[in-house]
């Protein structure tokens, strides 16, 4: 089967519906999406979205914080561009019928949050589920226009490249070309050839490569795998942010304790009872992100307890449940009423800030294709993101991408698709082989939260990094020999990240915003003032 489109959208969170309804005005559109239509990382979002309201702040205070999070290696142009965007963004959004907290009293004045690492309040949400009122009303924003198609339950297995041309052998300086991508129909088990002439990659993290993640089971890194071997360059993968407060309990897989609770003036304490935050930093509670996951991991790693404890009990009781709605029910659902106590913690990855490297435009190093969200690398977070700019640098950079790629779509006009061939689903899936490959992923998550994790070394880094070679030779023969299936592609996809996320943290010998290494305890400007960047040539 084979679908022809303007544009493809791989992935629909809040970059990807952004993106495809401001290019809806020019042309059709396909998203691909694996799972529901709001089955997304911007659907788990509970903070907001940073961006510039007050008489008290400024663009100028939001560049800073930004910057100073990102510990040396945020690009000043792409975050002015961003943080200036953010108002417009914000408006649009509401436009389309986000319903964002107004100051009690207010109709108009939003209510700003206040999140680590920023000097003031500035954080624009919907109660404690931003993320999901946003994909909420971009879904319907989007299933309301009748030149675009969302193809639910599909998962994109590999860009469409020259490579795939038969008999194509590529220039020495021949640009790499994209025009779409292969797509799995999970439900038929069949195999789409979906060309695009301009096709964007939203497909967010790569949070289920760790054992411990608040992302939801998706976001095992599709993006980044497919545009790394179709030969886009990678960069910065060393820095994953480790949330500091994801919900620990057997039920609560996933569960992100927001930012935003710290925030309003939630408070960490050891079982005993103690704070510690004081000991690590003078803004205690509302220290980036890097620095109270690591106090966390330090405290537990000397005391051998298995949490530490979030407390709000000192608040207002209605104010917590007003505040923080889904939080209050989700714990109250497990037996947790936060308003008596405290809640049990630990940091889990959250949040990669490195990614498949893009322009100021949101370009890559691949011809007519295009990134945004999580799965970018465009210079807004450099070494650490600021908490609650990641819906923003989405949305932002949606609209950055979406003016470009209008512009890209005059050009090709009168292109023509090569003759592309069909997938083949040819041969026998070997059952009892992959009882023994489909162990692979849990010994990946665990290799790499014992390895890979908030604290690193260079003995660490090398044994996973033999670890993973061992796996993904075993993985990609299995893949080579068999018809594709979902649970295939997506261990393929996390065992080749792994080995991203790896092959990065060894090339930096420094400590730097996320990326913490025990054997270069010390930044080093003079030499690793840079990206580490990755680049394969297209299989």
């Amino acid at each position: 089967m084979e679908i022809k489109t303007d544009f493809l959208v791989i992935g629909s969170g809040i970059g990807g519906l952004s993106y495809a309804l401001k290019v809806s005005e020019v042309g059709e559109v396909v998203i691909v999406t694996k799972k529901q239509d709001t089955e997304s990382n911007t659907n788990y979002a509970q903070g907001g979205i940073a961006s510039v309201f007050s008489k008290d702040d400024s663009f100028e205070l939001h560049i800073q914080d930004t910057l100073k999070a990102g510990d040396g290696l945020g690009n000043p142009e792409v975050v002015r561009r961003v943080v200036e965007a953010g108002p417009g963004c914000v408006e649009e959004l509401v436009n389309i019928g986000v319903n964002f907290s107004k100051r009690k009293g207010e109709k108009k004045q939003f209510d700003l949050g206040l999140e680590g690492g920023h000097s003031k309040n500035r954080v624009v949400h919907v109660a404690d589920f931003t993320g999901k009122e946003i994909e909420s009303c971009l879904v319907q924003a989007v299933k309301s226009k009748k030149n675009i198609r969302i193809l639910e339950d599909h998962l994109a297995i590999d860009l469409i490249t020259q490579h795939h041309l038969i008999g194509y052998k590529r220039k020495p300086d021949e640009k790499i070309k994209c025009w779409g991508a292969y797509v799995l129909d999970i439900e038929k088990n069949q195999v789409i050839t979906c060309l695009a002439k301009v096709t964007l990659l939203a497909t967010g993290g790569a949070g289920r490569v760790y054992l411990h993640t608040t992302n939801p089971s998706i976001a095992t890194g599709d993006g980044l795998a497919m545009a790394y071997r179709a030969g886009s360059p990678v960069a910065n993968l060393e820095f994953l942010q480790f949330h500091p407060t994801a919900l620990y309990h057997p039920q609560g897989d996933s569960f992100l304790i927001s930012e935003a609770v710290r925030g309003e003036g939630g408070i960490l304490r050891l079982q005993s009872g103690e704070t510690f935050m004081e000991e690590y930093h003078p803004r205690k509670e509302l220290a980036p992100r890097d620095v109270v996951a690591r106090a966390i991991d330090h405290e537990l790693k000397k005391s051998g307890d298995a949490c530490v404890y979030l407390d709000v009990t000192h608040l207002d009781q209605k104010f917590i449940k007003l505040r923080f709605p889904q939080i209050y029910g989700k714990c109250l659902s497990l037996g947790i009423d936060i308003t008596r106590e405290p809640i049990p913690v630990v940091p889990a990855a959250h949040y990669i800030c490195g990614g498949v490297v893009s322009d100021l435009e949101g370009k890559t190093g691949i011809e007519n294709l295009y990134v945004c969200g999580e799965v970018a690398c465009t210079g807004m977070h450099g070494a650490n993101r600021l908490a609650s700019n990641s819906l923003l640098e989405a949305v932002a950079f949606a609209d950055f991408s979406a003016k470009s790629s209008k512009k890209k779509l005059k050009t090709l006009k009168e292109f023509t698709f090569p003759p592309i061939p069909q997938w083949s689903l040819k041969g026998v899936f070997d059952q009892k082989e992959w009882v023994i490959i489909s162990h692979d992923r849990d010994w990946i998550q665990r290799f790499m939260w014992d390895y890979v994790g908030i604290v690193r070394s260079n003995r660490r880094l090398e044994q996973a990094k033999k670890r993973i070679q061992i796996l993904l030779d075993e993985i990609t023969q299995f893949y080579k020999v068999n018809p594709v299936t979902y649970d295939v592609i997506e261990l393929r996809n996390i065992a080749i990240v792994a080995g991203l996320i790896i092959d990065c943290a060894i090339q930096r010998k420094e400590s730097r915003g996320l990326h913490y290494n025990i054997d270069h305890p010390e930044r080093d400007d003079k030499n690793w003032l840079k990206d580490t960047l990755l680049k394969s040539e297209e299989e």
